[in-house]
Protein backbone atom coordinates (compact mmCIF):
# COMPACT_ATOMS: atom_id res chain seq x y z
CA UNK A 1 0.00 0.00 0.00
CA UNK A 2 2.98 2.43 1.05
CA UNK A 3 4.65 1.66 -2.41
CA UNK A 4 1.85 2.24 -4.13
CA UNK A 5 1.15 5.66 -2.30
CA UNK A 6 4.86 6.68 -2.77
CA UNK A 7 4.29 5.63 -6.72
CA UNK A 8 1.37 7.72 -7.14
CA UNK A 9 3.04 10.64 -5.61
CA UNK A 10 5.89 10.44 -8.00
CA UNK A 11 3.29 10.46 -10.97
CA UNK A 12 1.78 13.64 -9.59
CA UNK A 13 4.64 15.46 -9.53
CA UNK A 14 6.24 14.72 -12.64
CA UNK A 15 3.04 15.69 -14.12
CA UNK A 16 3.41 19.04 -12.26
CA UNK A 17 6.60 19.41 -13.33
CA UNK A 18 5.87 18.87 -17.24
CA UNK A 19 2.81 20.64 -17.21
CA UNK A 20 4.60 23.90 -15.55
CA UNK A 21 7.96 23.63 -17.82
CA UNK A 22 5.59 23.43 -20.88
CA UNK A 23 3.65 26.14 -19.29
CA UNK A 24 7.10 28.25 -19.28
CA UNK A 25 8.02 27.51 -22.90
CA UNK A 26 4.53 28.13 -24.50
CA UNK A 27 4.16 31.05 -22.69
CA UNK A 28 7.83 32.15 -23.85
CA UNK A 29 7.17 31.12 -27.55
CA UNK A 30 3.79 33.55 -27.57
CA UNK A 31 6.13 36.50 -26.15
CA UNK A 32 8.08 36.09 -28.61
CA UNK A 33 5.56 35.99 -31.26
CA UNK A 34 3.65 38.92 -29.60
CA UNK A 35 7.17 40.82 -29.99
CA UNK A 36 7.18 39.76 -33.73
CA UNK A 37 4.20 41.13 -34.55
CA UNK A 38 4.15 44.15 -32.64
CA UNK A 39 7.61 45.70 -34.46
CA UNK A 40 6.04 44.19 -37.57
CA UNK A 41 3.03 46.53 -37.00
CA UNK A 42 4.99 49.38 -36.07
CA UNK A 43 7.24 48.57 -39.42
CA UNK A 44 4.10 48.83 -41.52
CA UNK A 45 3.43 52.14 -39.50
CA UNK A 46 6.35 54.05 -40.31
CA UNK A 47 5.95 53.15 -44.42
CA UNK A 48 2.26 54.68 -43.68
CA UNK A 49 0.51 56.38 -45.49
CA UNK A 50 1.72 54.20 -48.56
CA UNK A 51 -0.63 53.83 -52.32
CA UNK A 52 -0.56 49.96 -51.96
CA UNK A 53 -2.38 50.09 -55.51
CA UNK A 54 -4.41 52.27 -58.14
CA UNK A 55 -6.51 53.98 -56.01
CA UNK A 56 -6.11 52.64 -52.66
CA UNK A 57 -3.77 53.93 -49.70
CA UNK A 58 -2.48 52.33 -46.02
CA UNK A 59 -3.12 54.57 -43.56
CA UNK A 60 -1.87 52.43 -40.70
CA UNK A 61 -1.35 49.07 -39.14
CA UNK A 62 -3.09 48.60 -35.59
CA UNK A 63 -3.32 45.25 -33.40
CA UNK A 64 -6.63 44.97 -31.12
CA UNK A 65 -7.81 42.45 -29.37
CA UNK A 66 -6.01 38.84 -28.83
CA UNK A 67 -4.93 38.07 -32.28
CA UNK A 68 -6.50 41.00 -34.41
CA UNK A 69 -4.88 43.16 -36.80
CA UNK A 70 -6.71 45.80 -38.37
CA UNK A 71 -5.44 47.59 -41.90
CA UNK A 72 -6.77 50.90 -41.76
CA UNK A 73 -7.74 51.98 -45.47
CA UNK A 74 -8.64 54.84 -48.09
CA UNK A 75 -10.44 54.49 -51.10
CA UNK A 76 -9.07 57.56 -52.95
CA UNK A 77 -11.57 57.79 -56.08
CA UNK A 78 -14.12 56.60 -53.79
CA UNK A 79 -17.07 59.03 -52.00
CA UNK A 80 -19.74 57.11 -49.64
CA UNK A 81 -22.78 59.65 -50.90
CA UNK A 82 -22.18 58.17 -54.82
CA UNK A 83 -20.27 55.15 -54.57
CA UNK A 84 -22.31 51.66 -54.17
CA UNK A 85 -20.90 50.79 -51.07
CA UNK A 86 -22.34 47.09 -51.25
CA UNK A 87 -20.77 46.08 -54.62
CA UNK A 88 -17.33 48.40 -54.17
CA UNK A 89 -17.49 45.64 -50.34
CA UNK A 90 -18.23 42.65 -52.36
CA UNK A 91 -15.50 42.85 -55.12
CA UNK A 92 -12.74 43.60 -52.33
CA UNK A 93 -13.75 40.86 -50.37
CA UNK A 94 -13.25 38.31 -52.79
CA UNK A 95 -9.60 39.83 -53.77
CA UNK A 96 -8.56 40.03 -49.69
CA UNK A 97 -9.27 36.48 -48.84
CA UNK A 98 -6.95 35.43 -51.87
CA UNK A 99 -4.41 37.90 -50.56
CA UNK A 100 -4.49 36.89 -47.11
CA UNK A 101 -3.94 32.78 -48.34
CA UNK A 102 -0.83 34.07 -50.18
CA UNK A 103 0.76 37.40 -48.93
CA UNK A 104 4.29 36.39 -47.51
CA UNK A 105 4.34 39.27 -45.48
CA UNK A 106 0.87 38.21 -43.99
CA UNK A 107 2.79 34.51 -42.90
CA UNK A 108 3.26 34.96 -39.46
CA UNK A 109 -0.61 36.22 -38.68
CA UNK A 110 -0.97 32.63 -40.66
CA UNK A 111 1.15 30.62 -38.76
CA UNK A 112 -0.44 32.54 -34.99
CA UNK A 113 -4.22 32.17 -36.27
CA UNK A 114 -4.84 35.98 -36.14
CA UNK A 115 -8.10 37.76 -37.72
CA UNK A 116 -7.48 40.09 -39.98
CA UNK A 117 -9.57 43.29 -40.40
CA UNK A 118 -9.60 45.81 -43.45
CA UNK A 119 -11.12 48.85 -42.19
CA UNK A 120 -12.05 51.03 -45.63
CA UNK A 121 -12.75 55.18 -45.36
CA UNK A 122 -13.81 57.08 -48.64
CA UNK A 123 -11.48 59.80 -49.58
CA UNK A 124 -13.24 62.41 -47.01
CA UNK A 125 -12.26 59.55 -44.22
CA UNK A 126 -16.30 58.89 -44.12
CA UNK A 127 -16.30 54.48 -42.81
CA UNK A 128 -17.49 52.62 -45.63
CA UNK A 129 -17.14 49.41 -44.47
CA UNK A 130 -14.85 46.02 -43.02
CA UNK A 131 -14.04 43.28 -44.22
CA UNK A 132 -13.33 40.79 -41.17
CA UNK A 133 -10.87 37.26 -42.25
CA UNK A 134 -11.25 34.64 -39.89
CA UNK A 135 -8.12 32.01 -39.82
CA UNK A 136 -10.15 29.59 -41.26
CA UNK A 137 -10.94 31.54 -44.39
CA UNK A 138 -7.07 31.71 -45.42
CA UNK A 139 -6.03 28.17 -44.15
Amino acid sequence: MRKSNILLLIIVVAAIAAAVYFQFFLTEKEQEVNTEITELVAKYNKSCPLNIQEGMRLDSVSLHEEKTVQYNLTLLNVAKETAEVNVIKEEIEKSLVSTAKANPGLQVFRDNDYTLIYHYSDKKKVFLFDVKILPDQYK
